[in-house]
This record gives structure tokens, C-alpha cells and sequence, in this order.
């Protein structure tokens, strides 16, 4: 249980680094972790919160390198980002959690579940996958990145909502999109291109089998970044994992939000931690 009191948004020094997070929920409740995507914020998980803090006490955390959070130099690598999270949850008195990450923050679930599955209830894995892009595609978008700086930012914020979302939904809720590029357009320029090399390095296929933890997959049926293939390959590999298909692209949390939750909700409430 987290030894932390009263709700709201503030900065938390750790031994691994200063990071800005947000508590919402019940003090005794337990702890639900939401973990954001590249280049977007914790504000991403703001209806999942909304849901959820009813019975659990959620901590959200903006990822180093983005939002409130310390951006140090990269590059970085996901045993740091996982080591992040431990680190928050040792600050804030937690001695277990359960876990939801989207995209990179479902990578660094994935790791947590590898080499910290001890501190874990629970894992859910959302838009992920073992292995993300090319290493290729990764460095080559950092080294931009750290080239035009802000101005790569800003013809990501312009570029990503293709990735995404799919088009109907972008035409249909045009503020949803917005917000979530003016996200990426406030990120810093070394925070992003660090977390680049983070994913361009990394690869966990040959490693996921060995997860113990409860694992809930979350798959966007259009996603074009982290496919439903992908989750089908970690629901083989992982031992007892169980796989959710939502009609969305990659922020399924944003894009199919009731079903996300339901499907969040079901697992959390008749899965029992291991």
C-alpha cells in the first residue's frame, strides 16, 4: 500500500531520478500504475483514471525524458526505465503493484514482469510488443530528432496522429487529437530521441516466456505500429497470458475507451495475482 496520502499532481525525487507523477484513489486502496506511450504525458490515462481510482489508488507517472519528469542524457535503455518504476513505487512506500502500459509502456511492463515480477499483481501490456520497429528506424529518428529539435517535434505532433488513430475516429473527435498532439510537440527534444535509442535496442522475444506475472494483452484490430500479431506472438510465449482485441488504433486507451477499460477491468477483478 502506498504510504502516501491525499491525491493530486507533484514531483518525486527517487533514487533513480526526479519524476512527476499524479495519486488519485482511496490511500488504502490497491495500487494501479499507468505507464504512457512516447511522447505523451500521463494526462493520456486522465479516463482510465477517472474510472478506476474509484477502487484502486492509481499512480501515474510521466516516463524520463517526458512531461514533468528529469530529462538526463540519453541514450537510455528499458532496464533504466524499469528501474524507474521500481524506484517510484520504493519512494512512495508501494511494495506491490499491479501494472498497465501502452506502447513503451508496455515494453517496460514487460521487462518489470522479467526482472521486478516480484513487486507485480499484476501486468497488462497494451499496444506492445517484444520487439518495436527497427533499430534503424529508432536511431534514424533520433538522430532527427536531436538535429531540428523543437521542429521535429513538430512535425512529429503533425505526423503521429496517422499512427495513432484510425481516420474515423480523427475526424470524429478532432479535440482527442489535438490534445494528444500537443503532447508530443511538449516533449524535449533529448527525452524523446533517448527514449528512440531505449527502443532501438531493444528486444525481448527470446526472453518473455520466462513472465510469471497475470498478463493481460491489449491489441488495436487496426493498429499498424504494434499489430494484433504481435500480440498473438507474446500470448504464445507468455505463460497464462490472456489477449484482448479492441477496435482501435495504437492509443487504444484514447480511441476504444469503454472497451478498454471493461476488458482492464474484467482481468483485474477475476484474475488473481499470482
Amino acid at each position: 500500500m502506498s504510504m502516501v496520502a491525499g491525491s493530486g499532481a507533484f514531483t518525486v525525487d527517487t533514487a533513480a531520478g526526479r519524476f512527476r507523477i499524479r495519486l488519485d484513489g482511496p490511500a488504502d486502496a490497491p495500487v494501479l500504475v499507468f505507464s504512457n506511450s512516447l511522447g505523451t504525458v500521463l494526462e493520456m490515462w486522465d479516463a482510465q483514471a477517472e474510472r478506476f481510482a474509484r477502487d484502486w489508488r492509481v499512480l501515474r507517472y510521466d516516463t524520463r525524458g517526458h512531461g514533468g519528469s528529469e530529462v538526463t542524457p540519453g541514450p537510455y535503455g528499458f532496464d533504466r526505465l524499469g528501474g524507474d518504476v521500481v524506484a517510484l513505487l520504493d519512494a512512495l512506500g508501494i511494495a506491490r503493484a499491479s501494472f498497465c502500459g501502452i506502447s513503451m509502456g508496455g515494453f517496460t511492463g514487460l521487462g518489470l514482469g522479467l526482472h521486478a515480477g516480484d513487486r507485480l499483481n499484476h501486468l497488462v501490456v497494451a499496444n506492445s510488443a517484444a520487439r518495436i520497429g527497427t533499430a534503424e528506424g529508432w536511431l534514424s529518428r533520433a538522430a532527427l530528432v536531436r538535429e531540428q529539435g523543437t521542429a521535429a517535434m513538430a512535425e512529429l505532433a503533425a505526423s503521429s496522429p496517422g499512427r495513432w488513430f484510425t481516420d474515423a475516429f480523427a475526424a470524429a473527435q478532432p479535440a482527442v487529437v489535438r490534445r494528444a498532439q500537443a503532447w508530443i510537440a511538449g516533449i524535449a527534444p533529448e527525452g524523446y530521441a533517448a527514449c528512440c535509442e531505449a527502443l532501438a535496442h531493444a528486444d525481448l522475444r527470446p526472453r518473455i516466456a520466462g513472465i510469471r506475472v497475470p498478463t493481460l494483452l491489449v491489441a488495436g484490430a487496426a493498429d499498424p505500429v504494434t499489430t494484433v500479431a504481435d500480440a498473438q506472438a507474446m500470448r504464445a510465449a507468455i505463460p497464462g497470458a490472456q489477449l484482448v482485441e479492441v477496435p482501435a488504433s495504437h492509443l487504444s486507451n484514447l480511441e476504444a475507451t469503454a472497451a478498454f477499460d471493461d476488458a482492464l477491468h474484467r482481468f483485474l477483478h477475476t484474475q488473481a495475482p499470482r
